[in-house]
C-alpha cells in the first residue's frame, strides 16, 4: 500500500474534519438501526416486519443523535488521539439521544417500533461509534510507522530547498523521532517532480501556504545556507506569510565552524537582516595579530567577548583579559580555554577608570595590539543618575587606556564606539563621541602608537538590545513592545561587529574612525512583526504596543556626521573617515578639558551635559531647561 498517498488524503480532507466526522457517525447510527433490527427480528423479519413509518422514526432518530453530538462538541474530537474521554462523550450522546428518541416514539404510541430495538440501539451505536474510531487510530499509527518509523504523532515540516543541504537535512532529521519530512520546494525547474533522498519535490517556494495547508504541515524550514542573502531572505518572508513556525539549518559560516546541517535552529533576526559577508584581509589581520600580546578591555561583554574569539583564531602569543564583571570574565575565560588551549591568557580584574592599574598591567605585559571594549552603553540607563558614571567610563577610561598604551609602547589602539556618537542627543552617545576625539587628540600628539576608532550601529543579540527582549516577550504571549512606530535602527551581528574591528586594527592609520556600510535602516516595528510571524503567531495574537520614546532616544541614527569626510578602503562596504578636531572650533584643546575635570567631585546630569557641550558642540541644544 502506498502509505504517503494515503497520507495525503488524509491531509487533504483534515479542513472539512467536523463536517465528515458529523457525517460519518450519522451513517454509522443509521447502520446501527439496521443491526438492532436484525439482532431483534432475524434474516427473514428484519425488514418484513417494520412499520411503514419506521423510515420517519429513523429520520428523527438520526437528527436527535446530531444534535446530541455537536452538543457535547463530538466532531470536534481528534480520531487519531481517540482515548477514554473520547469513549465517555460518545456514550453519553448516544445514552441521552437514546432515552429522548425512546420516549418519544412511546410518547407518540408508534408501537409497530419494537422495544427493544429501542433499548439496544444505543448500545449497538456506541461500539460501532467507538470502533470506528478506534479503527482509524490504529490505521494512522501504523501509516505513521510505515512512514517515519515511529507511531508517534510527528512534526511535519517542508523543506525550503531541494540542495544538498536539503538533502542531508532529510538523512539527519529521517533518523531523529518527532520528524517527518512530507516534501520539498524549490524553484528550479529541473528539480520540480523529482525525488531527492527518496521525498518528492512538490512545487515552488511561493506553493508553501498551498502545500502546508493540504499536508498538514506543522514547521517551515529553510534549508539554503548557501543561497544569496536575497535569496535567503526571500525564502524567509514567504516562509513568514504562512503562519507557523519556521525553522533553518546552520548558515555557511556557522556550518564552518562545526555545526551540523541537520541542526535545525529558529530564526534569528541576523538571517532577516544580514547581509552578504563583507571579504576580510585575512592576510592583513593574521600578519597584525599572529605572535602578539592582544589586551582586550570589556574582555566578558557581547561585543568584547566575541572579539577574543575572532582575535584567537590569529595565533596571538597571548590574550590579555581585562574585565570588570568577574562573572563575564570567568565566562570568557571558560569558554577561550576550551576552544584555543594553547593560547596563553592573563585574566585579570580591572576598571578603565583606575589609571595607575591600567599602567601597571600594560607595563608588566606589553602589549602590542589593545582592544577597548570596555563601556557603559545603555541609553536610557545613563541619561540621568549615571551621567556622571558614564562620562568618566566613556570618555575617561578611554583617554586612561591610551595614555596607558602609549606610555608602554603599544602598536596599535583601536577604540570601539557607535552612530549615537553623531549629532548625538543623549548622554551615552555625547560621551562616545568626546571619546573618539580624545582619539583624534592622542593621534595628534605625536606617539608611536596607531590611535583609530571603530563605529556601528546596534549590534544583533548584545545585551541589553532590543532583540532578546522582543524575543522574550514573545516567548510570554506578548505584548511586544516598541518606543515609536516610526523609530529605526541600523543593525549588524556580533561576529560582524568584531571582525570589522579586527580588520580596523589591522589596517588603520591612526586618527580615522571606521565605519560599515549596514545598507538601510531598519524599522523597528516592522522587524518585530517579523519575529512575531517567524514564531508561528499571527499578528492579532500577540499584539504590538508603543510606549513612548525615552529620555535621549532618537527616532532615527545616523552613521556618519555631516562634516566627516569618508574616504573608499580596500575593504568592500568598509568607509575611513578622519576625525575632526571639534574642540578647534570650541577653542579649548581635549587635554586641556580631560584636565579641568576628570579630579573633580561628582557631577549631577546638567553639569555633565554642560561639561559634553564644551567639547561636543553638536549637543548643545540638547541641555536640559533650567
Amino acid at each position: 500500500m502506498d502509505w504517503q498517498r494515503l497520507d495525503v488524503l488524509l491531509t487533504r480532507v483534515r479542513p472539512h474534519r467536523e463536517r465528515l466526522a458529523l457525517l460519518l457517525d450519522l451513517v454509522v447510527v443509521a447502520l446501527a438501526w439496521q443491526f438492532t433490527y436484525l439482532f431483534r427480528l432475524g434474516f427473514e423479519r428484519w425488514f418484513s416486519a417494520r412499520p411503514d413509518y419506521d423510515g420517519y422514526v429513523l429520520i428523527g432518530v438520526l437528527v436527535l443523535y446530531a444534535l446530541a453530538l455537536l452538543l457535547l462538541r463530538v466532531p470536534k474530537g481528534m480520531w487519531r488521539f481517540s482515548g477514554f474521554g473520547e469513549v465517555k462523550r460518545l456514550a453519553l450522546a448516544c445514552a441521552s439521544a437514546g432515552l429522548v428518541a425512546a420516549t418519544l416514539v412511546l410518547m407518540a404510541h408508534l408501537h409497530g417500533v419494537p422495544r427493544a430495538v429501542l433499548a439496544l440501539h444505543p448500545v449497538f451505536a456506541l461500539m460501532l461509534l467507538a470502533m470506528m474510531r478506534m479503527g482509524y487510530r490504529m490505521l494512522y499509527e501504523h501509516m505513521r510507522s510505515k512512514i517515519s518509523g515511529s507511531a508517534q504523532e510527528q512534526r511535519r515540516a517542508l523543506v525550503m530547498g531541494a540542495g544538498d543541504a536539503g538533502r542531508l537535512l532529510v538523512a539527519g532529521l529521517q533518523h531523529t523521532q518527532g520528524w517527518v519530512i512530507v516534501g520539498f520546494l524549490d524553484d528550479a525547474p529541473e528539480k520540480l517532480g523529482a525525488r531527492v533522498a527518496a521525498v518528492p519535490v512538490l512545487g515552488r517556494l511561493e506553493q508553501a501556504a498551498e502545500f502546508s495547508a493540504m499536508h498538514g504541515i506543522t514547521h517551515l524550514i529553510v534549508a539554503m545556507p548557501g543561497a544569496s542573502m536575497p535569496q535567503r531572505r526571500r525564502a524567509l518572508d514567504i516562509a513568514g506569510k504562512v503562519g507557523l513556525p519556521v525553522l533553518t539549518v546552520p548558515s555557511s559560516e556557522e556550518l564552518l565552524s562545526g555545526r551540523s546541517v541537520n541542526q535545525v535552529r529558529d530564526i534569528e533576526p541576523e538571517d532577516l537582516l544580514g547581509r552578504e559577508p563583507v571579504e576580510l584581509d585575512e592576510g592583513g589581520i593574521s600578519e597584525c595579530l599572529n605572535g602578539k600580546v592582544v589586551l582586550i578591555t570589556g574582555a566578558g561583554g557581547s561585543i568584547g567577548s566575541e572579539l577574543c574569539r575572532q582575535v584567537a583564531r590569529y595565533g596571538p602569543s597571548k590574550i590579555v583579559l581585562y574585565e570588570l564583571s568577574e562573572f563575564n570574565l570567568y565566562t570568557i575565560e571558560q569558554e577561550l580555554s576550551e576552544k584555543f588551549p594553547h593560547i596563553p591568557l592573563v585574566r585579570l580584574i580591572g576598571d578603565v577608570k583606575d589609571l595607575e592599574h591600567l599602567r601597571h598591567v600594560l607595563g608588566k605585559y606589553k602589549p602590542q595590539i589593545v582592544f577597548h571594549a570596555a563601556a557603559y552603553k545603555h541609553v536610557p540607563l545613563m541619561e540621568e543618575e549615571n551621567a556622571w558614571a558614564a562620562l568618566r567610563n566613556n570618555t575617561l577610561g578611554t583617554y586612561n587606556a591610551c595614555l596607558a598604551a602609549a606610555e608602554h609602547g603599544a602598536e596599535r589602539f583601536v577604540l570601539i564606539s557607535t552612530d549615537k556618537a553623531v549629532n548625538p542627543t543623549n548622554v551615552m552617545g555625547a560621551t562616545k563621541r568626546a571619546a573618539e576625539l580624545v582619539i583624534s587628540y592622542m593621534a595628534g600628539q605625536g606617539h608611536a602608537t596607531k590611535f583609530i576608532a571603530v563605529r556601528f550601529g546596534n549590534v544583533l543579540g548584545s545585551s541589553g538590545s532590543v532583540i532578546p527582549k522582543f524575543k522574550e516577550q514573545i516567548a510570554k504571549g506578548g505584548p511586544v513592545t516598541v518606543t515609536h512606530p516610526e523609530i529605526t535602527r541600523y543593525f549588524m551581528t556580533i561576529p560582524e561587529a568584531a571582525r570589522l574591528v579586527v580588520q580596523a586594527g589591522a589596517m588603520g592609520d591612526t586618527g580615522k574612525v571606521f565605519i560599515l556600510d549596514m545598507g538601510e535602516s531598519v524599522r523597528i516595528a516592522d522587524l518585530a512583526r517579523t519575529m512575531i510571524r517567524m514564531a508561528g503567531y499571527r499578528s492579532e495574537a500577540i499584539p504590538l504596543v508603543f510606549t513612548g520614546l525615552r529620555p535621549g532616544e532618537k527616532l532615527y541614527e545616523e552613521l556618519l556626521a555631516d562634516a566627516d569626510a569618508t574616504l573608499a578602503t580596500p575593504i568592500s562596504k568598509l568607509r575611513m573617515a578622519r576625525l575632526n578636531d571639534s574642540q578647534a572650533a570650541s577653542g579649548i584643546r581635549v587635554g586641556d578639558w580631560l584636565a579641568s575635570w576628570h579630579d573633580t567631585r561628582a557631577m549631577n546630569q546638567s553639569e555633565v551635559m554642560r561639561l559634553l557641550r564644551e567639547v561636543v558642540p553638536e549637543y548643545e541644544a540638547r541641555l536640559p531647561r533650567e
